[in-house]
């Protein structure tokens, strides 16, 4: 017997429709996105695919997110914390408390590893600006 499915489709396209409706009126998200989508359509399907992949399996995401999440300039560990407080925000939508659950612990690791890979880079690049704090 296969585990019922915790979220639809349609869930995590509202997921994703809130949050980026939610980051792109943060006053310290939205100019980093703004800047750096240019096709909003585009971006928002593949994060459709990307938040379908980690939660139902379905395996359409194609990308590597750390390398288009490392290059950004600037970047804080309070920007990486306000992604994640908007992100939680969103799951909120999920009527199931385990897909909630499961999206804002797949979030939290998330943004962590890219907060480290950031970290690494900006080490590399001799950038050492960026503070030593490990964890969201």
């Amino acid at each position: 017997m296969t585990a019922p499915l915790m979220c639809t489709e349609e869930e995590i396209r509202r997921l994703v429709h809130d949050f980026y409706g939610r980051a792109r009126a943060d006053p310290g998200l939205g100019p980093i996105f703004e800047a750096h989508v240019d096709d909003w359509d585009a971006h928002l399907a593949k994060m459709v695919d990307f938040w379908s992949s980690a939660l139902r399996g379905t395996a359409r995401y194609r990308g590597m997110p750390m390398p288009v999440h490392v290059a950004l300039p600037d970047l804080s560990l309070e920007l990486f914390r306000r992604w994640l407080t908007l992100f939680h925000e969103s799951a909120e939508l999920f009527a199931n408390p385990s897909a909630r659950e499961r999206a804002q612990e797949l979030a939290q690791r998330i943004a962590q590893s890219l907060w480290l890979g950031y970290r690494r880079n900006q080490e590399v690049m001799g950038r050492s600006q960026v503070p030593d704090e490990r964890h969201l």
